[in-house]
C-alpha cells in the first residue's frame, strides 16, 4: 500500500484519500477517493489549458510559457532527486541502481511508454522489496 501511495501524484491528501477509500470500500473506494481529490484540480487545469490554447499565438502567452518551462524543469529535477534519495534510503543502493538503470534503458533505448515502466517498477518493488 505504501508503494502504491507513493506512486500517486500530488500531496499527502491524495495519498490519504486513496488509503482511507481503500480501507472503507476496497479498490473501488480507493479509486473514488483519489478521483474525488484529484478531479477538481484536473478539471480546472483542462479548462485553463483550453484558454491558453485559444490564445496560443499571443505574444504574452508565448512569453509566459517561455518563462515557465525552466521552472518546471527545475521542479521535476528536484522531485527526481528527492525520489532517488528516498529510494536509496528505503530500498538500498542495489535496488535503486537496478530500477534506475532499467528505467533508463526502457524509456530511452527501448522507447517503452512510461506507464508500463511505472507498473514494472511497482511490480518489482512488490515482489522483491
Amino acid at each position: 500500500m505504501l508503494a502504491l501511495a507513493n506512486s500517486l501524484p500530488g500531496p499527502i491528501a491524495t495519498k490519504m484519500a486513496g488509503y482511507i477509500g481503500y480501507e472503507q470500500g476496497g479498490l473501488l473506494g480507493a479509486g473514488v477517493g483519489v478521483f474525488a481529490t484529484v478531479a477538481p484540480s484536473l478539471i480546472i487545469m483542462i479548462l485553463l489549458l483550453g484558454v491558453i490554447y485559444k490564445y496560443k499565438d499571443s505574444s504574452k502567452v508565448k512569453r509566459l510559457t517561455h518563462y515557465v518551462r525552466p521552472v518546471i524543469a527545475a521542479l521535476l529535477g528536484i522531485m527526481a532527486w528527492s525520489f532517488f534519495q528516498e529510494s536509496y534510503d528505503g530500498a538500498g543502493i542495489w535496488h535503486t541502481i537496478i530500477l534506475t538503470a532499467a528505467s533508463f534503458v526502457l524509456l530511452e533505448k527501448v522507447k517503452i511508454h512510461p506507464a508500463f515502466v511505472i507498473v514494472g517498477a511497482l511490480t518489482y518493488g512488490g515482489l522483491l522489496i
